[in-house]
C-alpha cells in the first residue's frame, strides 16, 4: 500500500499526494483492494478551493498518527467533487438521508462494494464544538463494521433503497402540466423568503442564488410588480457593494458567512461568476444601472487576467487560502492602505470601510456598503486610481491556490454568459474570448463526438455528464444567436441528440445525470434540483425550448414540455429548489423571438439592439431568408422589404411589422410592451 495520487491530474488530489495516508483515487482497483482485505472504505470528497478541506487535511491527513490509524483500519479513497460530481452527488444524498447537513469535506464510510452506511463532513482532530474527534470516529466505525454486521447491512440497505427511490417520481400525479398560475404562486412563495433590507434569502450564510433571482426577475417582467424587481435589485446592489465582491480585482466570492454580504468565504468559483455576469446583464437591460455594467466589466477583466487555462478555456477556481490562512490575500490593514496610497488614503479609507480596528479579525475587507452612492467624478477617478495601485501592490503577495482544470459544464455557463454580455455591452472581444473557449472545449473534451467532463495537462477525463451537455448546448445556442454561424446551432443539436440516446429516463421521463454506458455506480441519479449550479434537466429544458424556437422543430418543444411534466411534483412542492425549471417554463411559454432578415452591417446593428433589450427567455436569429423556417413559424415568409435588413418581433403566433431602425426594435422590446401583449 502507498499513496498513489501522484499519477492524477486533479489539483485537489495532487494537494494530497504527499500525505502519509495511503490515498487511492476512486476506481475498480481501490474497490477490489477493499474487498480483498475486507476493510471498510473511508471516502473523502472535497475540492481545491475548499477552506475546511484544507483544515482537515492539516489537522488529520498530514498527522502521522492519524494517517497510520486510517491506513490500518480502512482503504482510503480521495475524490475531487468537481472532477467526479456524479460520485459526490450519490454520497452527498446519502449523507442527507442520514439526517445530516451536507458540505465539504464530505467524509463517508462505505462497504468494500461502495455502499454507504455512515458519514459526516468535517471532523476535528479531537472532540470539540459538539463534534467527535476524528481518531475516535475511525476506531468506532471500524469496530462497528467488524462486530455489528447486521447493523451495517441494515443501514446500507435502507440507504441504497432510498437513493434509488430518489431518481423516481413520488407517484403518478407527478406528471402535471405546469401553468401560469403555478409560476405566479411559486414566485410569491419565493419572494416571502427574500431579505428585503439586505437582499438574498433570509438568514446566514448567504449564497448568491442567481437562478432564484432570475426566476423572480422573470416573474417581475411577467407581472410588472415592482416589489419583485426590488427583491432582485436590492440583492444585486448589496452584493456589488459588499465584501463578497473583490473591489480591487473584480469577481465574486462563493458566499457570505453573514447576512449582510460583508465577510465572504473567499474562494472564487467560475460558476458563481458566470451566473452573476448573466444575471447582472439581464437586469441591466431594463434598469441600465451603471453599477451593474461596471461590475460585469470588472468581473470579465478578472476572468481574462486570472482564469484562462492552458488550452484557452476557463479554469475552475481560486482558493480561499494563501500561506495557510483564509482570506490573507484579500484583506488589508489601515497601515498598509496608508503606505500605498499616501495622501489619497483618507478618502479611500472613508469610502471602503478601512479603520484601525478593521471589520474582520483585526483586518479590513474592502466594501462600499456604507458609501454606495457615487461621489463626484474627480473623487471616483481618484478612487479608481487608488484601487489600481492597491491591486498592483496586492500582486506582490503570495497568491491563493489556482485550480486550473477545465470543466465542460462550468465553461458552458461562462461561455454563454460572456457571449451574452459581449453582445449586450458592445464588447466584441468578449464574444471572441467565448468563441475561443468553446473551440477549446469542443476540441479537447469533445474530440470523439462525445463530451468528456474534465481536462488538465493535456488529458481529457471522465464521461460527460448531463450538465456538460446541457450547459455546452446552451453556450452553442448563445453563440449562434450572437454570430448567426449555423455551426453553433448544429453543435447544440448534435449534443442534445446524444443526451436523448444515452441519458433519457425511458420509464419516468427527464434525464439521468450519467450516460447509460458510463461507469456503473451504486445508484444512477436523476434530479431537477438546482445546487450551486443550475440543474442539467432545467438547463436542458431551456435548451430544447430555444431549439424549438430557432428551428421550428416541434420534437424539441415536446421534449422540453416532457421534462417539465416529469418533474411536476418538484415544481409544485419544492419551488425554491427548482427555479431553473420555472425559468425553462417561462422560456417555453413566453419566449420573445427576434427574427432579423438579411446578413449585412444593418443586420448587425439590429442584433446588437435586440441583445441590449430582450428579456431572458428570448430567441434571436439572423437569416438571409425566412424561407427555411417551417410554414408554421410566425416569421415564415417575412422579408427585409426594400431595405437592407429588417427585424420582426414575434410573440406567440404574432409578429410585429418590419422594424428597420435599432431604436424602434429596442422600443418594441420594452417589458411593458411585451407584457401588454400577453395581458390582451
Amino acid at each position: 500500500m502507498r499513496n498513489t495520487l501522484g499519477a492524477e491530474t486533479s489539483p485537489y488530489l495532487l494537494q494530497h499526494k504527499d500525505n502519509p495516508v495511503h490515498w487511492q483515487p476512486w476506481g475498480a482497483a481501490a474497490l477490489a483492494l477493499a474487498k480483498a482485505e475486507d476493510k471498510p472504505i473511508l471516502l473523502s470528497i472535497g475540492y481545491a478551493a475548499c477552506h475546511w478541506c484544507h483544515v482537515m487535511a492539516h489537522e488529520s491527513f498530514e498527522n502521522p498518527a492519524t494517517a497510520e490509524l486510517m491506513n490500518e483500519l480502512f482503504v482510503n479513497i480521495k475524490v475531487d467533487r468537481e472532477e467526479r460530481p456524479d460520485i459526490d452527488a450519490i454520497y452527498m444524498n446519502a449523507l442527507h438521508l442520514l439526517g445530516q447537513q451536507g458540505g465539504w469535506p464530505l467524509t463517508m464510510f462505505l462497504t468494500p462494494a461502495g455502499e454507504p452506511f455512515w458519514g459526516g463532513t468535517y471532523f476535528p482532530p479531537e472532540s470539540r464544538w459538539g463534534r467527535p474527534g476524528f481518531p475516535d470516529v475511525l476506531r468506532q466505525i471500524h469496530t462497528i463494521y467488524k462486530t455489528q454486521g447486521e447493523k451495517i447491512a441494515q443501514n446500507k440497505t435502507l440507504l441504497l433503497d432510498a437513493l434509488r427511490r430518489m431518481a423516481e417520481p413520488d407517484d403518478a400525479s407527478d406528471e402535471i402540466e405546469p401553468n401560469d398560475a403555478l409560476f405566479a404562486a411559486a414566485a410569491e412563495r419565493a419572494f416571502e423568503h427574500v431579505d428585503r433590507l439586505d437582499g438574498g434569502l433570509n438568514g446566514a450564510p448567504k449564497f448568491p442564488q442567481p437562478a432564484i433571482f432570475e426566476f423572480l426577475w422573470r416573474a417581475h417582467l411577467r407581472s410588472g410588480r415592482s416589489d419583485l424587481a426590488d427583491a432582485v435589485t436590492v440583492t444585486l446592489d448589496r452584493m456589488c457593494q459588499g465584501g463578497i465582491y473583490d473591489h480591487l480585482g473584480g469577481g465574486f466570492a462563493r458566499y457570505s458567512t453573514d447576512a449582510i454580504w460583508l465577510v465572504p468565504h473567499f474562494e472564487k468559483m467560475l460558476y458563481d461568476n458566470a451566473e452573476l455576469i448573466a444575471l447582472l446583464t439581464d437586469v441591466w437591460r431594463v434598469t441600465r444601472s451603471p453599477l451593474y455594467a461596471t461590475r460585469v466589466r470588472e468581473t470579465v477583466a478578472w476572468l481574462e487576467r486570472e482564469m484562462i487555462a492552458e488550452n484557452g478555456a476557463f479554469a475552475a477556481s481560486l482558493d480561499a487560502d494563501s500561506e495557510g490562512e483564509e482570506g490573507l490575500f484579500y484583506v488589508w490593514s489601515e497601515a498598509e492602505i496608508d503606505r500605498v496610497l499616501g495622501h489619497r488614503a483618507a478618502l479611500f479609507r472613508r469610502v471602503y470601510d478601512v479603520t484601525a480596528a478593521g471589520n474582520w479579525e483585526g483586518k479590513t475587507i474592502l466594501n462600499r456598503r456604507a458609501a454606495a452612492a457615487p461621489l463626484s467624478a474627480s473623487d471616483e477617478a481618484m478612487l479608481a486610481q487608488a484601487r489600481a495601485d492597491l491591486l498592483a501592490a496586492r500582486a506582490g503577495r503570495v497568491r491563493p491556490g489556482f485550480d486550473d482544470k477545465v470543466l465542460a459544464d462550468w465553461n458552458g455557463l461562462m461561455i454563454a454568459a460572456l457571449a451574452e454580455a459581449g453582445a449586450t455591452f458592445g464588447e466584441p472581444r468578449w464574444i471572441e474570448r467565448a468563441k475561443q473557449a468553446f473551440t477549446a472545449i469542443a476540441r479537447d473534451l469533445g474530440a470523439s463526438g462525445r463530451l468528456k467532463h474534465s481536462f488538465r495537462r493535456g488529458q481529457a477525463r471522465h464521461h460527460g455528464l448531463l450538465d456538460d451537455y446541457a450547459n455546452m448546448s446552451r453556450a452553442a445556442i448563445v453563440l449562434y444567436e450572437v454570430s448567426a454561424d449555423p455551426n453553433y446551432l448544429a453543435a447544440a443539436e448534435a449534443w442534445v441528440n446524444i443526451v436523448e440516446r444515452h441519458y433519457r429516463d425511458l420509464d419516468h421521463g427527464g434525464y439521468f445525470y450519467t450516460a447509460d454506458d458510463a461507469e456503473t455506480l451504486i445508484a444512477r441519479t436523476r434530479s431537477a434540483v438546482d445546487n450551486a449550479t443550475p440543474s442539467g434537466n432545467g438547463v436542458l429544458a431551456i435548451v430544447l425550448a430555444k431549439l424549438y424556437f430557432l428551428t421550428g422543430n416541434v420534437v424539441y418543444r415536446d421534449r422540453a414540455a416532457g421534462i417539465l411534466r416529469a418533474f411536476g411534483a418538484a415544481l409544485r412542492r419544492n419551488f425554491l429548489a427548482v427555479p431553473t425549471l420555472f425559468n425553462a417554463f417561462d422560456t417555453l411559454t413566453r419566449a420573445v423571438q427576434v427574427v432579423i432578415v438579411a446578413r449585412t452591417p444593418e443586420a448587425d446593428a439590429l442584433r446588437a439592439a435586440a441583445f441590449a433589450a430582450t428579456p431572458p427567455g428570448r430567441a434571436i436569429m439572423t437569416l438571409a431568408s425566412t424561407a427555411a423556417l417551417p410554414p408554421t413559424h410566425p416569421a415564415h415568409g417575412k422579408t427585409a422589404g426594400a431595405g437592407a435588413a429588417a427585424a420582426y418581433v414575434c410573440v406567440g403566433e404574432t409578429c410585429s411589422l418590419p422594424l428597420v431602425a435599432p431604436d424602434a426594435l429596442a422600443e418594441s422590446l420594452r417589458p411593458e410592451r411585451i407584457r401588454a401583449f400577453w395581458q390582451t
